[in-house]
């Protein structure tokens, strides 16, 4: 059993950072992927980035050079970086793990979820 918690959310101007955090407790963590979706209102969940156990990071191209994940995997927390944010990333970001890491792109793969934090891009 996997727990997650996600923090660090909150509203932010065009153009401005914010940095998530993933908070993950239980067994053999360091071998989970872990991956951000994200859901606006009216808009299917989507999916965002991952991370795998050696590292290495996936990007969906709609972030792809504004957002970076990385892992501690000695504090057992994930991280999500966010740059140049835009008001279309405005959405709850959902933290999530995974252990096949097959196709990390679909949510459905993923094990465990977070309860999800708020991002909200506006001026």
């Amino acid at each position: 059993q996997v727990q997650l918690v996600e923090s660090g959310g909150g509203l932010v101007q065009p153009g401005g950072s914010l940095r998530l955090s993933c908070g993950a407790s239980g067994s053999d963590l360091d071998y989970y992927a872990f991956g951000w979706f994200r859901l606006a209102p009216g808009k299917a969940r989507e999916w965002v980035a991952c991370i795998n156990s050696a590292p290495r990071t996936y990007y969906a191209d709609s972030v792809k050079g504004r957002f970076s994940t990385s892992r501690d995997d000695a504090t057992s927390t994930v991280y999500l970086q966010m740059n140049s944010l835009k008001p279309e990333d405005t959405a709850v970001y959902y933290c999530a793990a995974d252990w096949q890491f097959v196709s990390p792109q679909n949510g459905r793969e993923y094990d465990y979820w977070g309860q999800g934090t708020q991002v909200t891009v506006s001026s």
